[in-house]
């Protein structure tokens, strides 16, 4: 049988194809995923969740680090996925520059958990961790430009995979730079809310995650619930399949996958058009904000000033330590007093002269 040159030359491309498709599917990947949002928002519940650790969870002190493997399958190597957290909510915005590196930006994915009982704080923590976190992954894909043009290009391209090109809303909207997942936690207690309430936090979520690009889910206790959760945050960990349950029913949780809800569907801010037509605005997102605060009006912003010192958290307490604490910073005091003292009778001589 005769073969061509243009035959044979056919055949070594399909090997080699074969052979990197192969070593791919036997290939050890990492990937990582990083969790910020409220604190005490269940941010390590989750984690502990997706890896199956049975453990009682502790409050996260600044920022920490775990791990999780999954095999492919049989007699395959596991794929590694690094875990994240950002503890205290938005007082240690510091620190989100450390995970997220020009080394793991590729492979990198951010999970915003939002205390759904608590409204009044959502809209600030929301907006607080995710512009610090934008700005921290501008910088170095800004960085990567300026080596590796097309690198960067890529980076940027990959922000609209989960954007259909024909999606009616592509020019309306502005994806994150990294994939993005946002959780509404402790829906046990906010399915008590009011429904005209819900109905409010509901729609500017979605607005927000459609914004965004970002899939959006509610959770609770309920298993079914933990479930979806664990297929979600796997996608991102492990690359696997996430569920295909869509939700979009503000008396039920929501669970809603990036780039299948749309404006249309959302509908405008929850409001009249004359109190609309009376809000100043510049951007969709700073409209559905003030909206948003009107009904729910953002708690003191000073709170987090108080905990960049973790030794005033309450969550943090060590009765032993504390006591130890306590007398020093008493010493402390009665030294400045004493030194003030002293600096003033010194002043006072040197007028006499």
């Amino acid at each position: 049988m005769p073969r061509s040159s243009d035959n044979l030359w056919d055949l070594a491309i399909a090997e080699v194809q074969g052979k990197e498709n192969a070593e791919d599917e036997y290939a050890e990947t990492e990937r990582s995923v990083f969790f910020i949002g409220n604190k005490n928002g269940g941010k390590t519940s989750i984690i502990l969740r997706c890896i199956d650790r049975d453990e009682a969870p502790k409050p996260t002190l600044a920022l920490e680090y775990t791990f999780g493997r999954k095999a492919k399958g049989h007699n395959t190597p596991k794929d590694i996925a690094h875990f994240w957290e950002l503890g205290g909510g938005t007082s240690l915005l510091d620190l989100i520059q450390i995970p997220i590196t020009s080394e793991n930006i590729r492979t990198f994915s951010i999970v915003l958990v939002l205390d759904l009982s608590n409204p009044n704080k959502l809209w600030h923590t929301m907006d607080s961790l995710l512009q610090a976190t934008k700005k921290r992954v501008d910088k170095i894909i800004s960085d990567i430009g300026k080596s590796n043009s097309k690198a960067a290009n890529q980076i940027m391209q990959n922000i609209w995979r989960n954007i259909p090109n024909n999606h009616p809303d592509r020019e309306l909207i502005d994806p994150f730079p990294l994939p993005l997942l946002i959780i509404g936690s402790k829906y046990d207690l906010f399915q008590d809310f009011e429904s005209e309430k819900r109905k409010i936090i509901c729609k500017t979520l979605r607005f927000v995650s459609h914004y965004y690009g970002a899939s959006l889910l509610f959770t609770s206790k309920a298993e079914s619930h933990k479930s979806v959760l664990r297929s979600f945050v796997n996608h991102f960990a492990f690359g696997q399949d996430r569920s295909k349950i869509v939700s979009v029913d503000h008396n039920k949780p929501l669970v809603i996958p990036g780039g299948s809800d749309s404006l249309s569907q959302i509908g405008t801010p929850p409001a009249s058009d004359s109190d609309l037509r009376q809000v100043n605005a510049r951007t969709p997102i700073e409209l559905w904000k003030k909206t948003y605060e009107k009904v729910f009006p953002p708690e003191n912003k000073n709170d987090s000033k108080d905990l960049k010192d973790p030794a005033k958290d309450s969550q943090y307490t060590e009765r032993d330590i504390d006591a130890m604490r306590a007398v020093k910073d008493q010493e402390l005091e009665q030294y400045k007093r004493n030194a003030d003292k002293s600096w003033k009778s010194m002043t006072l001589g040197l007028h006499a002269r």
